[in-house]
């Protein structure tokens, strides 16, 4: 088995490419459950969010699991694989354990130590056992990929304050407009990355503030606790008209607002300027929006200058979560090795149950007036020792999982006792 990663993220991958491989929240658990019936691939968790797209997968074979997963991405997003393949990038074996760590833990994102992608990968990892689409491997990897970015953010300064790319669109408007204490804030979408921008905005000191959603009562349930304003999307021409700073994060996969729409807005502004912070993947707001004067459109990929500022502390939080990362990859690699040598085990113990009851059922023939006790005190001295003899090889194929030639080893293991025939024919069930 083989753990493999296949991704696309802020790095290297154009804002518009990143928007063609996004999977929605509604559908992410369809693509999931898809994948996992492609021949070679044996368990997935897809991460989905405004800067990246992670495949994670366990394969049989590293090259078949692989064209699989291309395969399924052309499927899915209806494109051809030449479409994608120049940004779409494979890790394989403990370079993309590594990345599962560090990419829970903050370290992989364009806000260093970002909190938020915790909990992303946190639901997918549910998301995925609830639809049984993880098995040993992963439900223990994301066990402790999960254990270990909590323990990081809880005892380095990487924690100290909760930052995510809706604080960064905060801290952007800031640096655009000076102090935003007295300026009108809208929210576009009521969902997690929506109550982010609010609390954010709140603690930046905004006090008016408008949640705009399709369901209005989903804006009133998010404004209330802010003591915000809730609106439709009925009314987001009159509240633009009024708004210095706009962020938006809603779920939808076509664009929200559009050049059009804010013709007719940008007149009654009177020329007065409007942020607009557009934080969706796929985006809310069309790029021809930024072309009118006195309307400033960002996306995710201009918050990155703001995102490097500062960053002095978390760098040095960083370099230590990088340190403890080396004992918790030595530690699931111990896991690995030794979840490989339990075949060897589990043949070397069968093979030998076998011979001491064939031993047990040669002395019942050939003394058949033997009593109950007596076959009793029989079984139990028989199987002590067995036992006793099974005792060293058990733990010595133990240690052989974790040397670097553990494979060479355990089939050198296998061969001195014998176990070949068994162990293919458990492969083979």
């Amino acid at each position: 088995m083989y753990i493999i990663n296949a991704g696309v993220d802020y790095r290297v991958t154009p804002l518009e490419m990143r928007e063609k491989l996004t999977f929605s929240e509604a559908a992410v658990d369809r693509a999931m459950v898809t994948l996992n019936k492609k021949a070679h691939v044996v368990e997935n968790i897809i991460l989905s969010t405004c800067n990246r797209t992670e495949v994670f997968a366990v394969v049989e074979d590293r090259e078949a699991g692989q064209q699989d997963i291309i395969q399924f991405f052309a499927d899915w997003f209806q494109t051809d694989s030449s479409e994608f393949m120049d940004y779409l990038r494979f890790i394989s074996g403990e370079e993309a354990i590594r990345h599962a760590f560090k990419l829970g833990s903050g370290l992989d994102s364009m806000v260093l130590g970002e909190t938020q992608i915790l909990g992303q990968v946190r639901e997918a990892f549910l998301k995925a056992q609830h639809l049984k689409t993880t098995d040993k491997l992963f439900n223990e990897l994301f066990k402790r990929v999960i254990t270990f970015a909590k323990r990081a953010h809880k005892h380095t300064a990487i924690g100290e304050q909760a930052v995510s790319v809706s604080y960064i669109a905060v801290e952007l408007s800031k640096k655009v407009l000076g102090d935003i204490r007295g300026k009108h804030a809208a929210i576009l979408g009521a969902g997690e990355m929506g109550e982010l921008s609010l609390k954010n905005l709140r603690g930046a000191g905004v006090s008016d503030i408008t949640v705009v959603n399709r369901s209005f009562q989903r804006a009133q349930q998010l404004a209330e606790q802010f003591q915000a304003t809730a609106a439709t999307m009925t009314e987001i021409s009159e509240i633009l008209a009024q708004t210095d700073i706009l962020i938006s994060s809603t779920g939808a996969t076509d664009v929200v607002l559009t050049k059009e729409q804010f013709v007719p807005i940008q007149k009654k502004r009177n020329n007065k300027p409007l942020i607009l912070i557009d934080i969706a993947v796929p985006r809310d707001i069309n790029e021809a929006v930024g072309e009118l004067d006195n309307i400033y459109l960002y996306n995710t990929d201009d918050l990155q200058d703001v995102a490097d500022e500062n960053m002095g502390a978390r760098q040095e939080a960083a370099l230590m979560i990088e340190s403890q990362l080396e004992e918790e990859l030595s530690s699931f690699r111990d896991w690995l090795n030794m979840l490989e040598v339990v075949p060897v085990i589990k043949a070397l113990r069968e093979k030998s149950i076998c011979i001491q009851e064939r031993t047990l059922k040669s002395i019942y023939r050939k003394i058949p007036d033997l009593d109950a006790r007596e076959m009793k005190v029989l079984q139990k001295h028989t199987k002590s020792i067995v036992h006793q003899l099974l005792e060293q090889p058990i733990k010595q194929v133990k240690l052989m999982g974790t040397e670097k030639q553990s494979e060479a080893a355990k089939e050198q293991f296998s061969t001195i006792f014998g176990l070949e025939d068994k162990l293919l024919d458990d492969k083979e069930k």
